[in-house]
């Protein structure tokens, strides 16, 4: 079976899927996306970085001119007492020359409204550095604000971006799980091991069929099934919630984690080819690579939203078989 899965990218992502967990937090599988997705993040992920080095190159600016302001204000309120105490002992009565004559007032006048206009002129310049250095500290504030929103995003990104990686991961796991059987020295799957065929009955799992072992204990519901996403044909065997699942024949565990419209799901590789898949399961007992016994447990039974069911599928290689004639039904 050849699918690609991808998550598609959020800015919200609350958390990243568990990588090769026996026990993984139940959570709804992500809507598909293409297969760029992971390149589509890194480059969302890349321009992120650029506006939040853009916010530190504006912050490191504006804090020192906001440094070099705090000089400057000092300075010009330094000018204005000086210009205020000019004006004030110009105006001031002892300062008026009586006894001058009509030219001597001009004059004095004259020196008055210089003496105005140029503390005028000072408490402008110094009304508009002040004003400045209002301006800076609040866009100082603004880019705090901004970093921290995007480093909020940044986060979330991180985490679709490793989640969208898990994904791949459990892709290629899956695929790779019914790429090799039993005995090979290939490559098993991504969380997978090598080593030695595990023991199974005489005349391997072909010379089984009509006669193994029920997946579940007891009397069951079963239903044929085709679950949206998967290639069946399957079963739908219903059962009550954590019910043991079991292994159906000998062998070893292929992929167990959780993987789209299966959930949690184990595959169980029987030798030449012959793979038994159990998904929907509340919890997974097994790890990849572990040797399995017919009647050994395997997981529970879950519940992904329709019931508590176990979904069953028999495959030789990547083609699908009936799976009621095998176990006799």
């Amino acid at each position: 079976m050849k699918r690609t899965l991808g998550i598609a990218l959020v800015f919200l992502a609350q958390s990243a899927l568990a990588s090769g967990s026996h026990d993984l937090v139940p959570v709804n599988p992500p809507p598909a996306a293409p297969a760029a997705s992971t390149q589509s993040t890194a480059l969302a992920l890349a321009a992120l970085d650029r506006r939040i080095a853009d916010l530190d190159a504006e912050e490191e600016v504006s804090k020192r001119e906001l440094s070099e302001l705090g000089t400057r204000i000092a300075e010009a309120h330094a000018r204005t007492l000086l210009r205020g105490r000019a004006f004030y002992r110009l105006t001031r009565a002892g300062m008026l020359p009586v006894g001058g004559g009509f030219d001597a007032l001009v004059t004095h006048a004259l020196r008055v409204e210089r003496a105005r206009r140029s503390l005028a002129t000072e408490l402008t310049g110094e009304k508009k550095l002040r004003e400045r250095g209002v301006s800076l500290s609040r866009g100082l504030e603004r880019i705090a604000r901004d970093r921290v929103a995007l480093s909020s995003q940044r986060t979330a990104m991180d985490a679709a971006r490793l989640a969208i990686e898990d994904e791949n991961r459990r892709q290629m796991a899956f695929d790779r799980a019914f790429s090799t059987s039993s005995g090979s020295s290939e490559y098993v799957a991504v969380y997978g091991a090598n080593g030695a065929a595990p023991p199974t009955a005489i005349g391997g799992f072909a010379s089984s069929k009509g006669r193994l072992l029920f997946p579940l204990a007891g009397r069951s519901e079963v239903r044929p099934a085709k679950r949206e996403g998967t290639d069946g044909p399957g079963l739908e065997i219903k059962a009550t919630m954590n019910a043991p699942v079991r292994a159906v024949f000998g062998g070893r565990i292929a992929f167990a984690d959780r993987y789209g419209p299966y959930g949690r799901l184990v595959i169980v590789d029987h030798g030449e080819h012959y793979y038994t898949v159990s998904g929907n399961l509340a919890a997974i007992e097994v790890k990849v690579g572990d040797e399995v016994s017919a009647g050994e447990r395997l997981g529970t039974v879950g519940d992904e939203g329709r019931g508590p069911m176990l979904y069953f599928e028999i495959r030789h290689a990547t083609q699908t078989m009936p799976p009621a004639v095998w176990l006799g039904l």
